[in-house]
């Protein structure tokens, strides 16, 4: 069976409201929201993939037929990638702690956006996915559950946990099992912020190592971020918390963020995120907040302003642009979004395509040189990365995972 994108609401109630109105929560008669009406019902189905007509379709699609299957997986195990949708299919798990810029409003109301990620795992991946939204925040029944879902899925994409919390998670859950274990909302966003930095830099003649990034933002993303931006060779990042540069000097940081100040700041800063900016090539931002001009002024020249904060970014496009060589945000309005649906839905398909048994750093980065290289010969200040809408995007990011996945031996297909 496969998760479709359809209208479930051909025969929702919607219909019988006058035009212009919709109805709320307790029946009062509200302003048409368009929002409310696309989400009534829910926003995806599933849907059969082979016809049961007569008693000669049932008795293959499920008894006696499915017996045979049945006993052959049971026999080789292998066989359920082959004969079941396993090898196509992704759990979309959630907690609801850290849904978008919403924060803990629990995993009911995370089912939305859960919903939504699944149909763009399908538009954009041509792979199935299940949400999964977990009635509980401890991390070892997260895990426990998880791997007792495991048997039904491929691959398991981690959604809107909060930090500190979802590194331990994600790292259990791939210590414990033989399928990949993504976080997106660390590796999605690191993979985009890779391929639209790569080409900011050959825009403007350099390399990633000629670039000295700094980070808003020592959460799941900007922790991602900063690590693998140096597994993929930028010369230095600093990353500031609310409390400043991340660095060796404070005794207030936690495990991760102790861990994170071993691996980064090399030119030794302190002190406030505007001070660490004074003449930084990078600026990177997945915190919310707002930035000051002068700070933005006084990055070195040639800069590029990544500011991701959704809806309202760090730095202003129209401030930025005043001192940037590249502005970039999480927004669709603008050039150059850094959006996830760029990366998770190729690197999933990918992935399931050789049955890999994890993902490693190698596929990631393979996942953002395809991206990169899709802008080609068309790269421009205002456009490094391309559009989630560009067709070419997933073929070309799912046949580089799946290559570096055989490249590492990790694939089993």
């Amino acid at each position: 069976m496969a998760a479709e994108i359809v209208n479930p609401r051909s025969d929702s109630s919607d219909s019988r409201l006058p035009s212009g109105t919709t109805t709320g929560h307790e029946g009062a008669e509200e302003p048409f929201d368009p929002a409310f009406a696309l989400h009534r019902g829910g926003k995806m189905a599933v849907q059969a993939t082979v016809p049961v007509r007569d008693k000669d379709d049932l008795s293959l699609a499920y008894t006696p037929g499915v017996a045979k299957v049945c006993s052959a997986i049971a026999e080789k195990p292998e066989l359920v990638h082959d004969y079941t949708w396993k090898s196509n299919v992704v759990a979309v798990v959630t907690d609801g702690t850290a849904v978008l810029g919403l924060g803990d409003i629990g995993p009911e109301a995370s089912l939305p956006v859960m919903e939504g990620k699944a149909i763009l795992f399908k538009q954009f991946g041509g792979v199935d996915a299940v949400p999964i939204a977990l009635a509980t925040t401890d991390v070892d029944e997260i895990v426990d559950t998880v791997v007792r879902l495991a048997p039904s899925f491929g691959g398991v994409n981690l959604e809107d946990i909060s930090a500190p919390r979802c590194f331990e998670v994600e790292r259990r859950l791939q210590e414990r099992l033989d399928i990949p274990v993504f976080h997106d909302d660390q590796h999605g966003t690191a993979v985009v912020t890779l391929a639209a930095l790569r080409n900011a830099a050959r825009l403007t003649g350099r390399t990633l190592g000629d670039l000295r990034a700094v980070i808003s933002g020592a959460g799941a993303a900007g922790v991602a971020i900063a690590k693998f931006l140096l597994e993929a060779g930028l010369g230095d990042v600093a990353v500031a918390d609310r409390k400043g540069v991340v660095s060796r000097d404070r005794d207030d940081l936690t495990p991760v963020k102790r861990e994170l100040a071993e691996l980064t700041n090399e030119a030794g800063l302190s002190g406030s995120l505007e001070s660490a900016l004074a003449g930084a090539d990078v600026f990177i931002g997945v915190s919310g907040g707002t930035v000051p001009e002068p700070a933005v002024a006084s990055m070195a020249p040639d800069s590029f302003v990544f500011a991701m904060a959704n809806p309202n970014p760090e730095v202003h496009p129209d401030i930025a642009h005043k001192y940037a060589a590249v502005v970039a945000t999480g927004r669709s309005d603008y050039p150059n979004q850094i959006n996830n649906v760029l990366a998770f839905p190729g690197i999933f398909a990918g992935a399931l395509q050789v049955r890999a048994s994890r993902i490693t750093e190698g596929m990631k980065i393979a996942a953002a040189d395809a991206l990169a290289a899709v802008v080609g010969d068309e790269l421009s200040a205002e456009y490094v990365i391309p559009s989630p809408f560009d067709e070419r995007v997933a073929p070309a990011v799912t046949a580089a995972v799946a290559a570096a996945a055989r490249a590492e031996g990790v694939a089993r297909a």
